[in-house]
């Protein structure tokens, strides 16, 4: 991997406005944003985006962001997996439209490829994950590190400068809060007239 200052100084040019230093981003980071992307569509039948599509597709939409103030390559990937997200959501809509209701399943894992802790509609989870974060805004962001971000605990610990044993905390919390709403019954509709 390359040293982290090489993608901190790109970053730092093009949230001056150098539009070229975003492809040298890209070509720096361009593997491990492919693996992130390959470990998020891992098993996910239904979903007609490969790795590298996935990865073009957030590449256009982070060509149209404006004079994002860069921190560091962390940000960078933080913001890859909030922007994948928003793909995988918007491809989960399409999907849905295009069968009639169908909805595009996510599964929230453990481990890379481990046991399967839950199978959740791809936009009812989105729509838990911004309740969540107005609950509990770290368990969010480990949330959508790991499902969206395909991140590690590991990886995760790493980018948001904090423990593995937190990062393992914030996750258990968020999977348990999501799991609460889902188990939770509907609210009761009001009474007509």
């Amino acid at each position: 991997m390359l040293p982290s200052s090489n993608a901190t100084g790109l970053l730092a040019r093009w949230s001056d406005g150098d539009r070229a230093a975003l492809d040298e981003v890209i070509a720096l980071l361009y593997e491990q944003l492919r693996s992130i992307a390959a470990r998020q569509l891992h098993g996910e039948q239904q979903l007609t985006l490969q790795p590298t599509a996935l990865v073009n597709e957030v590449y256009m939409r982070l060509v149209q962001l404006n004079r994002i103030d860069w921190q560091d390559r962390q940000h960078f990937l933080s913001m890859f997996a909030r922007v994948a997200r928003q793909t995988l959501v918007d491809e989960a809509r399409k999907y849905r439209a295009a069968k009639r209701g169908a909805e595009l399943g996510v599964t929230l894992t453990d481990e890379r490829g481990g046991a399967v802790t839950g199978g959740y509609g791809m936009l009812e989870l989105d729509q838990l994950m911004t309740q969540l974060q107005a609950f509990d805004p770290s368990a969010a962001q480990v949330m959508e590190l790991r499902v969206f971000g395909g991140m590690s605990i590991e990886e995760a610990a790493l980018q948001l400068g904090i423990s593995e044993a937190t990062i393992s905390r914030k996750w258990r919390a968020g999977k348990a809060w999501i799991a609460r709403q889902l188990a939770a019954p509907p609210p009761a509709l009001p009474a007509p007239g």
